[in-house]
């Protein structure tokens, strides 16, 4: 990873960009692609997606989503306590004492969720449970609604952790990797594709969807819109391989031996066959999951779209998902942007992706 495309990333990973609220991301992302792309644009709820135009008419979509979960705005108390509710999976365990970003219009707000002391809860922690989102309070460091609303708070203001990138011992760590980091690898085919002096021969699309979190909103709107003949979904999958994980349960996955296929439900076997052939043939190691009823991603979107996409899931290895400290290893992001650039390489104007019988 050169410099100017770890400050790329690093800046992707710094903005905040929770569901809903997505477009300091969105700028962020595109001012970066359009050096690579033809064309770069927006839709009416906010995703973005870069061009690169093929020989042929047919479109090959690659499709990663730019929201991370966060916090909203749910009551403000006549002392100035901040009460919040959920924006996608934000983990309530994990909440007490951080320190967070209140996203206002008259600037970012920082606030920590607050966590009352040991030595007042000792009488409870022999059954203490995880808090509920309504138990949860934020301080500002104010002592009234007046003061907090002084500060340009108000109900319905997004918030997302203060926590951003660092690297640990060659590892990447931050939150929002789910999935900033989709974005920074359908960046990474572009600038592959720019650089091979090669015009692609179907015309490809990378979508950088707004609203997967909270159910794949904008990768079915973009979807609709764009009409793909073929297309990936880049997203982040549970690395299994740290302790207190069961294998029997969520399958094997490890950190640091490449991005994973899915097989099963939305996924087409066709597709899942050419990503194979692609790894095998440049090398590039794979691991394999299954999927039972649905992926959880936006292919789940992406492949219901008008008369049926033929869709393939690549997803990335990462500990910790749902935190402010997600862990990725840089060689699965580039193996992973290696295998998406294959198999838009190896796309000819006869693939169709069609069963027949």
């Amino acid at each position: 990873m050169n410099l100017p495309d770890k400050e790329f990333l690093f800046n992707l990973l710094e903005t905040p960009s929770p569901t809903g609220f997505e477009m300091p991301g969105q700028r962020v992302w595109a001012d970066f692609v359009k050096q690579y792309a033809d064309e770069v644009q927006c839709d009416a709820y906010g995703s973005t997606w870069a061009t690169v135009k093929g020989k042929t008419d047919k479109v090959v979509m690659l499709s990663s989503h730019a929201d991370e979960i966060g916090y909203i705005i749910k009551q403000i108390t006549d002392e100035g306590f901040i009460r919040i509710d959920r924006v996608g999976g934000s983990d309530c365990a994990t909440a007490r004492g951080r320190q967070i970003r209140i996203l206002g219009p008259k600037g970012d707000v920082t606030g920590i969720i607050g966590n009352t002391a040991i030595h007042l809860r000792k009488d409870s922690l022999g059954n203490e449970k995880s808090p509920k989102i309504h138990e949860l309070w934020v301080d500002v460091g104010v002592s009234s609604r007046k003061e907090a609303e002084e500060l340009g708070l108000r109900v319905g203001l997004p918030a997302v952790y203060a926590e951003g990138p660092f690297e640990l011992n060659g590892k990447l760590v931050s939150r929002a990797i789910d999935n900033r980091i989709g974005g920074y690898i359908c960046a990474q085919v572009l600038k592959q594709l720019k650089e091979s002096g090669e015009q692609p021969e179907f015309t490809v699309v990378c979508l950088n969807a707004v609203q997967e979190e909270i159910g794949g909103n904008g990768a079915t709107m973009a979807t609709h819109r764009l009409q793909p003949d073929v297309a990936l979904c880049i997203d982040v999958t549970h690395a299994t391989d740290t302790p207190g994980i069961c294998n029997a349960t969520h399958g094997t996955v490890k950190l640091g031996k490449g991005p994973t296929v899915s097989h099963g439900t939305c996924n087409h076997p066709l597709v899942v066959e050419r990503l194979m052939n692609n790894a095998e043939s440049a090398e590039i190691p794979l691991q394999h999951e299954s999927s039972s009823r649905y992926s959880g991603t936006d292919t789940d979107s992406i492949f219901v779209s008008r008369d049926g996409v033929p869709s393939g899931l690549v997803s990335l290895p990462l500990r910790c998902m749902h935190s402010v400290v997600e862990t990725a290893d840089p060689t699965d992001i580039m193996h992973t942007a290696d295998l998406m650039t294959e198999f838009v390489k190896s796309l000819q104007p006869e693939d169709t992706f069609f069963h027949t019988l």
